[in-house]
């Protein structure tokens, strides 16, 4: 899976990357300079915590691309970011995880 294979659905607001036939997906809300992503749904047959991670950080590449920052509201994601530390300059000031 690569940067390429994401999809920004801009009408449905969410990012979705299809994966044996199956589409992910994580939902977001614009703001500003912000993307709020607050919601991640993966179907059970390919749900992983490796495809989650690689999901979750091709969403923080494409958003370190735009230059827009990053305000975590799904638990899963906001677990990412904590344990990957560099993706840290993608949070505004003052969001701490």
């Amino acid at each position: 899976m690569e940067l390429k294979d994401l999809d920004n659905n801009k009408f449905l607001r969410q990012f979705e990357l299809t994966h044996r036939n199956l589409m992910a997906r994580i939902e977001y809300a614009e703001q500003e300079r912000k993307i709020f992503l607050t919601k991640l749904i993966v179907p059970k047959e390919i749900d992983s915590i490796e495809f989650k991670n690689k999901f979750i950080s091709l969403v923080l590449d494409y958003v370190s691309e735009k230059n827009m920052k990053v305000v975590p509201t799904s638990p899963h994601i906001a677990g990412f970011l904590r344990k990957n530390k560099s993706y840290k300059h993608l949070l505004p000031v003052g969001i701490k995880l």
